[in-house]
């Protein structure tokens, strides 16, 4: 029996490609899984072979997790069809949504987008996965431009939740929405961002582990040490908290004033606070204890809010081992006593 899902088309078969063809796969959509390198038919079928079995291999780690049976693996699999771009000259032709997963290339992304365009019908949805480029530059080598946009997923694909989605100038509200559509029906988390070198999450994290990185160079902790704390520390509380929530909590003025004193005794203008908060310092605006910030609590119970908070807190410490039972110094005589 055929599904009655869209059958999800990506161009380029590397680990991009192969992660959102297991992540729609997975969800029970059929995907067909294109090649677009220039092989015979010997090296094509290796690429297949092995495409198909690391894939099985990812299912085979979550199946092991108990995310799933393990008996269900190669009815996924066999939702993937692994082709050749030259299979046909109109491989495109029967494709509703494409996703554009090829290596960071602008001159091959060109290449491709023209094959895709020219049979592609013209009400179908295209994006690129691209973690590079803007939207706005890839869309001058599509011809239907109001249907296509970035969607950046994050390594690896099948398992991290977000999806950041940059629509471009000529981008349509309608495409966005099926877009937004399509992947929260999958169980992904898709967030808006306009055209921007490094989207959100790259650029975030490039600051991160650069600093991780000067934290090694200046001798200031192991490498362990600073791992552990990038873990139990920095990661914990941005697993609940986002990093404006988290600056609403603490407040502006601490992150001014903290900012303006790394600046000063690490000498380095990296640490300097940005405009924004500097106006929020002028305004007054500084998060939780004036009721404004990023966020506006106006109409927020904050005594509900911040136990509600504290709660995802302790559940997320506690599966993971951090919160033990209390230690009861009367009971442990009790018991030392009974020996």
């Amino acid at each position: 029996m055929k599904s009655a899902k869209k059958t999800i088309f990506i161009a380029g078969a590397g680990r991009m490609g192969r992660g959102i063809a297991l992540t729609f796969a997975y969800q029970g959509f059929p995907v067909t899984l294109i090649d677009i390198k220039n092989r015979n038919n010997e090296e094509f079928n290796s690429l297949k072979s092995s495409a198909l079995a690391e894939i099985k291999s990812q299912l085979e780690i979550l199946a092991l997790s108990s995310v799933f049976p393990y008996e269900m693996i190669d009815r996924i699999v066999d939702r993937i069809e692994v082709r050749h771009i030259h299979d046909q000259t109109d491989i495109w032709k029967e494709a509703e949504i494409v996703f554009e997963a090829v290596p960071e290339i602008l001159a091959l992304k060109k290449e491709v987008y023209s094959g895709i365009c020219s049979s592609l019908q013209k009400d179908a949805l295209i994006a690129s996965t691209t973690s590079s480029f803007s939207v706005n530059e890839l869309a001058e080598f599509v011809l239907h431009k109001d249907r296509f946009m970035n969607t950046h997923w994050l390594n690896p694909a099948y398992l991290i939740p977000l999806v950041e989605v940059s629509p471009g100038n000529e981008t349509s509200d309608i495409s966005l929405k099926e877009m937004f559509k399509l992947l929260e029906g999958i169980g992904k988390v898709p967030i808006k961002c306009a055209p921007s070198p490094g989207f959100i999450v790259p650029r975030i994290q490039a600051l991160a582990m650069n600093e991780a990185s000067r934290l090694v160079e200046e001798g200031v902790a192991s490498i362990e040490d600073i791992d552990k704390a990038s873990r139990v520390g920095f990661g914990l509380r941005f697993a609940v908290l986002g990093l404006l929530e988290f600056i609403d909590w603490g407040g502006a003025d601490t992150l001014f004033h903290a900012s303006n004193y790394l600046k000063e005794s690490l000498k380095s203008e990296r640490f300097s606070p940005p405009e924004i908060i500097e106006e929020k310092m002028k305004s007054g605006n500084i998060g939780l204890k004036t009721k404004r910030g990023f966020y506006h609590f106006d109409e927020t119970n904050l005594d509900q809010y911040q136990l509600e908070t504290l709660q995802k807190f302790i559940d997320l410490i506690q599966h993971l081992g951090f919160i033990t039972a209390p230690k009861d110094d009367n009971l442990a005589i009790m018991n030392e006593g009974t020996y």
